[in-house]
């Protein structure tokens, strides 16, 4: 059974026809006039910090023992070099040595397009079709006298890379390049907490467009629509916004089965964008009409579960001891245990910067210690399947005093925009 996404829902959304159903605002066509953009005067990554971000990675390299690092198309290739690239079977990379400029990869005809978004110094070589790109790559490492060496490999490249190279390199010692590229990435910068925090404003602002326009009727394509609008009007590129509505707001990615707003229902959104390339990331839970008494007790107890999670993210604390934490909050309440349902049953958070989800979780069992510049989701939800769901999630990042929140997250279902 294919596993359905929320950048899948999203997408989804996208394409369905935004119909109105009778008396509700046409979604596709909304009036924006009084949202600015908040976003034009973002900063983006510069030259210096992406060399900076190359010399991080070249000590952590040497103190691994690593010769250089192999970095296919995706968000590592863009964080250390800028270049922003499809993935597709030409192959495009970067291979980053211990010492010195990297080296990108990419087909003859690609170059010009790739030298557009290069953002550092590098040495650039090119392959005809009739060539075999990791013989390139080989041929780097023989010349920089590191074909010798352990060559790390990033973790999302693809199995026809590791096995072209280990083929035009025989003998060479394939390792995880996890210790650099995680120890690197997760510790975010300045510049990029600026960033993410300007995607979190566009979404909150958003949200606060959106939610008031919500009416009887609307499908969740209809709620998508609108939010997706309000964000590319503030300044966003929208990245998901998945609605949840009734017992469909029990299953955390959601549902094929239709859903319409309707009084008494819980409407659960988890909606995102990206600023520059760093994302944002917000959960907001609320009820059309009036709550129920268990609607207001399950979204109190999710609230309580947010401030659980941020109380417990403190420097050196392990991460999995934070997911402890509210699980163990949770189970006094009857929930549970551990993932069982009614309960949290997925991580309490995940890591987030350039991608939606990034190492490390704050998930059982990671031995991971929080440190300063760490970013995280803060969303404990609870499901009660059958009826609905509460997730109220909200990002923060580590500090060296504790945890700060990029979003503020509200305190009561009567104002779920805080």
């Amino acid at each position: 059974m294919k596993m359905l996404t929320r950048r899948g829902f999203a997408a989804g959304a996208a394409m369905l026809p935004v119909l109105s159903a009778s008396g509700v605002v046409r979604a596709a066509e909304p009036d924006l006039t009084g949202l600015r953009n908040i976003a034009s005067s973002a900063t983006p990554i510069g030259p210096d910090e992406r060399r900076a971000r190359i010399a991080r990675a070249q000590a952590l390299m040497k103190a691994q023992g690593i010769g250089a690092m192999l970095i296919e198309s995706g968000s590592s290739l863009v964080y250390f070099t800028g270049v922003t690239w499809f993935r597709s079977e030409r192959l495009t990379a970067a291979i980053l040595p211990v010492e010195g400029e990297p080296c990108i990869v990419t087909p003859f005809f690609e170059e010009p397009s790739v030298r557009q978004t290069l953002g550092v110094a590098a040495d650039v070589r090119v392959w005809q079709e009739d060539e075999d790109p990791l013989k390139l790559v080989a041929g780097f490492l023989r010349e920089r006298k590191l074909a010798e060496r352990p060559v790390g490999i990033e973790e999302t490249v693809r199995y026809f890379a590791v096995d072209g190279l280990a083929r035009a390199l025989p003998g060479a010692k394939i390792v995880s390049a996890n210790p650099v590229v995680r120890g690197v990435r997760m510790r975010k910068t300045a510049p990029e907490i600026a960033l993410m925090q300007t995607a979190t404003d566009v979404t909150i602002a958003a949200y606060r467009w959106t939610v008031p326009r919500v009416e009887k009727g609307m499908k969740p394509a209809d709620i998508a629509a609108l939010m997706n609008a309000a964000t590319r009007q503030l300044g966003g590129a929208p990245e998901f916004a998945l609605v949840l509505i009734g017992p469909a707001a029990a299953l955390p990615h959601g549902s094929h089965e239709p859903q319409v707003v309707a009084d008494g229902q819980i409407v659960l959104m988890d909606c995102g964008c990206t600023v520059q390339g760093y994302q944002s990331d917000v959960s907001r839970t609320f009820v059309f009409g009036s709550a129920s008494k268990e609607q207001r007790t399950v979204w109190d107890q999710v609230r309580m579960g947010q401030a659980k999670t941020f109380a417990a993210a403190q420097i050196g604390t392990p991460a999995g001891a934070v997911d402890d934490a509210v699980r163990g909050f949770y189970a006094s309440l009857g929930y549970g245990p551990g993932y069982r349902l009614p309960g949290l049953s997925h991580r309490t958070g995940h890591g987030i910067g350039l991608d939606g989800h990034e190492p490390v979780n704050l998930v059982h069992g990671e031995t991971m210690r929080l440190a300063e510049g760490m970013c995280f989701s803060d969303e404990p939800g609870l499901y009660l399947p059958g009826k609905f769901g509460v997730r109220l999630e909200d990002c923060f990042h580590m500090t060296a005093s504790g945890p700060k929140w990029f979003s503020v997250p509200p305190t009561s279902i009567d104002a779920p925009l805080g």
